[in-house]
């Protein structure tokens, strides 16, 4: 039916442009530092769980009851607390290796992902299993007139346009700003950009600044969306993420959000009408990534990789 189809392709839209948020920080630490950050799920994760003890010990009973104070509070916040531990993270753990073989960084980057789940798990109370997440939007679904009526959460509708309106954001700050200049010229030759003034290390931070607020925001809308968070979360959607970015070309901040809702058409397409069904989403994601990439190694939008002397 009509209103099946255009249901899944809504659903698939409001996951995409949650996996395209998150893999804008994949896509920009890559770009600058040659680096798979495999712990920025958990950047997601962590952020959605700064929220909720924002929301849980925090808050004033008087602001709970009102979307319109809670939601902006717990949006800082969580990207408050993503962004103190991505740039830890940077400072303590990929910075001394900086100028290390490539295989040393990406095997520390898995050990922070594991370390920061674990550190939820033991320190947050009851975070070994699924922790409810308050209904802090706005309350209510839409019901779109075709066929037997399209229904979609306004919280749903929130999570697609602050994703998008983030993305834009990002990629004009990087396009038209001087810091953004700055990232473009770190991210295509740093030892020059250096020779320009640039201080790469600034550069750096920057970076995992802008993707860590970027991947809380995004784990307060995951939260409010679904009601519920648990410490696997940031390891799954950052599998997604991380395929996203290659998907649409790792590195460009186009190819992310493209590649993110790419993926989420396919998750909830698959899972509706191929073979296997929703036990086969993960599978159809994977298939249509490899397919892309042996005709289109660098992605949708990527570029010939530069190797780097």
């Amino acid at each position: 039916m009509l209103s099946t189809l255009l249901s899944q392709i809504v659903n698939g839209l409001v996951l995409g442009s949650l996996i395209g948020l998150i893999a804008l920080g994949y896509t920009m630490v890559y770009g600058i530092v040659q680096l798979i950050n495999f712990a920025h799920g958990e950047i997601f994760m962590v952020g959605a769980y700064g929220g909720l003890a924002m929301f849980t010990y925090l808050l004033p009973t008087a602001l709970k009851n009102h979307w319109y104070f809670a939601l902006p509070i717990l949006l800082i916040v969580g990207a408050a607390v993503s962004v103190l531990v991505a740039v830890a993270m940077e400072r303590l753990a990929y910075r001394p290796l900086r100028g290390a073989p490539r295989l040393a960084p990406l095997i520390t980057a898995l050990g922070v992902s594991v370390a920061l789940q674990e550190a939820v798990r033991v320190f947050y109370p009851n975070a070994t299993a699924a922790v409810p997440f308050p209904t802090i939007f706005v309350p209510g679904t839409l019901i779109i007139p075709i066929g037997d009526g399209i229904p979609i959460k306004y919280s749903a509708i929130l999570l697609v346009v602050v994703a998008l309106a983030l993305a834009y954001a990002l990629n004009t700050f990087v396009e038209r700003s001087r810091m953004g200049r700055a990232m473009r010229a770190t991210a295509q030759d740093p030892d020059v950009a250096r020779l320009m003034g640039v201080d790469p290390d600034r550069v750096i931070v920057l970076t995992f600044v802008l993707g860590g607020a970027l991947a809380g925001v995004g784990g307060i809308l995951y939260g409010g969306l679904y009601n519920t968070i648990n410490i696997d979360m940031g390891f799954q959607n950052g599998i997604f993420a991380f395929t996203a970015a290659v998907l649409g070309g790792i590195g460009n901040i186009r190819g992310a959000v493209v590649g993110g809702l790419a993926i989420g058409l396919v998750k909830a397409l698959g899972g509706q009408y191929l073979p296997g069904g929703t036990a086969y989403d993960y599978v159809w994601i994977f298939v249509v990534l490899i397919v892309v990439l042996v005709f289109r190694p660098q992605g949708f939008f990527g570029e010939t990789e530069r190797v780097r002397a």
